[in-house]
């Protein structure tokens, strides 16, 4: 397993984290999770609960973090959206690359809560509706097709089955047959099946 946060800053090189995970709080088991399974698949990362040791400045390691990961995980829920700091970190990244041709910002929505303003924007992944095996190989999948670019499966798609065609021409306009009743009443009897009374 990668050992992802610890980088030898004496050396003046710039850390080399693949993800800085960023997250409130109460959402801090969801982060180790996350973070747990992307270092066990061989990422670098950067996360908090792990990397914010006694001793270490905190705002400087949220800020190489920003600036130095290749990617920003947003862990999102409600209450991330509510953080100040969460704000900030998203913000960063989604200011360092506000087109997402490098994928900076990769949101990791933990419950199902709203994208406002422009995380609307960028595409999640979407791990609340999975139970624990599943959340890992989809985590794991679509953060290859962030790296990557693309989304092409590995075997070739099923061939296309045939769908009838729709009908090419206008349904005709129900028509209406009358039908003498007593009393000198008419039976109106509609294609449709409807009908009515009239004098």
């Amino acid at each position: 397993m990668t050992d992802g946060g610890n980088t030898d800053d004496a050396t003046g090189s710039d850390p080399d984290w693949d993800f800085f995970v960023s997250y409130t709080a109460v959402d801090r088991e969801w982060a180790e999770w996350i973070s747990w399974q992307l270092e066990a698949d061989g990422y670098r990362v950067l996360v908090q609960a792990w990397d914010f040791v006694p001793g270490s400045n905190w705002q400087i390691r949220m800020q190489q973090g920003v600036q130095h990961a290749r990617h920003t995980l947003a862990v999102l829920s409600g209450a991330y959206l509510t953080s100040i700091y969460g704000h900030a970190e998203w913000q960063a990244a989604h200011a360092a690359d506000p087109h997402g041709f490098k994928r900076k910002l990769l949101p990791v929505r933990v419950e199902d809560c709203p994208r406002p303003g422009l995380l609307g924007a960028v595409v999640s992944i979407d791990l609340f509706h999975h139970d624990a095996d599943k959340a890992g190989r989809h985590l794991l999948d679509h953060v290859r097709h962030t790296l990557t670019g693309r989304a092409k499966p590995t075997t070739p798609p099923n061939f296309p089955t045939h769908r009838p065609n729709p009908p090419t021409h206008e349904p005709a306009f129900p028509q209406c047959h009358f039908h003498y009743l007593d009393l000198g009443w008419l039976w109106c009897v509609g294609s449709g099946g409807s009908a009515g009374l009239t004098a």
